[in-house]
């Protein structure tokens, strides 16, 4: 849902004062004596005139002690203000790191009950532009802009009224070209601002590309598409150097305008100051006309700060709005009452009259209808695209379906506490996810609470045992970088026997070795038998021979089951299977 600007800024004021109220007050106290103390070391220079230069001029032996004594007090006023302006910038390093240690918590707590469907239409790089451009924006605006801000709104305040006791007149001067100031300021920060939301949307995309291009460079290089690449990733560039010109054209030019006007005004206020006390219109002394100078150049100094936070505070608000939509989106609806115990599930599925599309304009699914008994090997073959992952997608309630009903022992799924459910559930996808650590605990990630003798013996049930141990390390290895120091069999490998540490009573294998060499495929095929014993198992394979053994084979075509039987029935039929099987049918099996 689109925010208004006012509404983001509100949040993310209230976001930033939430946890540190007392350090913020802290923060506001040092401040304000800090400018206090700025501005009577401004007012002190129309009694260093007035009271001691020009009457020590008019004398012949001069006395400094009083002087003297005034300086002194002078320096222990400013020193006061030194110790203010460390304390505040000592505490935002504490506030700062904190509130950015709360919204990354936030961030990542609010993506991990997103739906599947939230990451199937949003890129990786997009989602970690989330995390750091847009945080990164947030810090500097945490840090730097908002105690400059509030610095500026209080030594604007102090100073205005320090200006009325010295002149009036000047003042009205003062005000005016502060408000030809402000509203410059305001006109070009909301023309840019529009320009720093495409710039935020195309680093965003550019981040995207990249990751997609480390991700799949070999890829690239199998196919000499290097050209083609950069020649992609210098129109996605371009795209975003036109947005952050666009963006900062407007921004940049915000400091100068102010500058030339403060100039300006400082060059008028003494024109007219000068004039007004050379006429006898007001009775103006030399130490009030600087002083009064000082501080007009005191009180532009804190507006051309404003403009100059403002395209800090404009980009953090861009981010904020992302990070926002990001944690406002719809979680994972979990509206399942019954608890189930995998170790109380028999393994029962029926699907009836399903039908299901990623969205509501292209249905996917059509009418399925599947009764799966306890133990059953069930297999799902077709052409890329029939709607074989789509069906386990349902079954685990990654995806809602449109209409029908899947019951899982006899109960809707939908009644089924989702983590349950899935508990009951063990999955083995195409692509591997491994994790930064050991290998002992990538494969413990099955079930947390296994042992190490646990862990091992799945190993060797799999046959994954004898690579392992010829690791360096043996199960101790650590993994890096997904498991790239192994080979795409041995991930697949340590995938399947990370489900057996789950011990769950329904499988699921999703492609599970179509990473596999055929040495390697024979070699974890008895193992998998083994593992499937005594389970309900749903496969997925491009490998026909690896379904053979399978009691019902589901033939899919454009999301329509048009065959089941077991092998030898389906072969009998000398139907699509019967094609697929004997190599004569033109559909790609994915």
């Amino acid at each position: 849902m689109k925010k208004t600007k006012k509404e983001v800024l509100l949040r993310l004021t209230k976001f930033v004062l939430k946890n540190y109220k007392i350090s913020w007050g802290v923060v506001a106290i040092c401040i304000i004596i800090s400018s206090i103390t700025s501005i009577i070391s401004t007012l002190f220079i129309k009694s260093l005139i007035d009271d001691y230069v020009i009457p020590l001029t008019q004398v012949d032996n001069p006395e400094y002690a009083s002087l003297a004594q005034t300086l002194f007090k002078l320096a222990l006023i400013l020193f006061i203000g030194v110790v203010c302006n460390y304390t505040h910038n000592l505490i935002m390093i504490f506030v700062s790191n904190g509130t950015l240690l709360k919204l990354r918590k936030d961030l990542f707590t609010s993506m991990e009950k997103l739906p599947i469907s939230y990451f199937d239409q949003h890129s990786h790089g997009e989602l970690m532009s989330v995390y750091t451009n847009d945080v990164d924006s947030f810090r500097e605006m945490i840090s730097r802009s908002l105690p400059t801000i509030f610095n500026s709104l209080i030594t604007i305040t102090f100073t205005v009224v320090s200006m009325i006791v010295l002149s009036i007149p000047l003042t009205i001067v003062s005000l005016i070209l502060a408000f030809i100031m402000m509203r410059t300021t305001v006109a070009l920060a909301m023309r840019s601002r529009t320009y720093f939301m495409e710039q935020q949307e195309k680093l965003a995309e550019v981040n995207g590309f990249i990751e997609e291009m480390m991700t799949g460079q070999k890829v690239v290089q199998v196919f000499c598409h290097e050209e083609e690449a950069k020649a992609k990733f210098a129109v996605i560039n371009e795209g975003l150097r036109v947005a952050v010109y666009k963006a900062n054209k407007i921004a940049n030019i915000i400091m100068p305008v102010n500058g030339n006007l403060g100039n300006l005004g400082y060059v008028l206020i003494a024109v007219v100051g000068a004039t007004l006390s050379l006429t006898g219109f007001v009775n103006l002394s030399l130490g009030t006309l600087v002083s009064f100078l000082t501080l007009n150049r005191n009180f532009m100094h804190p507006i051309s700060m404003l403009s100059q936070q403002m395209n800090t505070v404009i980009n953090a608000s861009v981010g904020a709005e992302r990070m926002f939509n990001m944690m406002d989106e719809e979680p994972e609806v979990n509206d399942g009452t019954i608890e189930f115990e995998a170790e109380n599930v028999k393994g029962t599925f029926q699907l009836s009259h399903v039908d299901f599309g990623y969205t509501p304009e292209k249905q996917v699914l059509f009418d399925i209808n599947l009764n799966v008994k306890d133990n059953e090997k069930i297999a799902f073959v077709g052409g890329t695209g029939a709607g074989k992952t789509s069906i386990i997608n349902l079954i685990t309630r990654f995806y809602e379906i449109n209409s029908g009903s899947i019951l899982f022992d006899g109960i809707s799924i939908q009644d089924i506490n989702k983590s349950d459910l899935r508990k009951c559930l063990g999955m083995v996808l195409q692509d591997t996810n491994l994790f930064s650590t050991t290998v002992m605990e990538n494969i413990r990630y099955g079930r947390l609470n296994a042992t190490d003798e646990e862990c091992i013996e799945a190993a060797k049930l799999i046959g994954s045992d004898d690579f392992i141990r010829r690791l360096p390390n043996g199960y101790q290895t650590l993994l890096v970088n997904g498991g790239k120091n192994l080979s795409q069999g041995e991930r697949q490998l340590l995938a399947i026997t990370r489900a057996a540490v789950a011990n769950p009573p329904v499988l699921i294998m999703d492609e599970a070795t179509s990473s596999i060499d055929t040495h390697s495929e024979q070699l974890v095929q008895k193992g998998m038998d083994i593992l499937m014993k005594g389970r309900t198992t749903f496969i997925i394979a491009h490998r026909l021979s690896t379904v053979r053994n399978a009691d019902v084979i589901n033939v899919l075509e454009h999301g329509h089951i048009i065959e089941q039987g077991n092998h030898e029935q389906l072969l009998s039929l000398k139907g699509k299977y019967y094609q697929l099987y004997t190599g004569s049918s033109s559909i790609l099996i994915d």
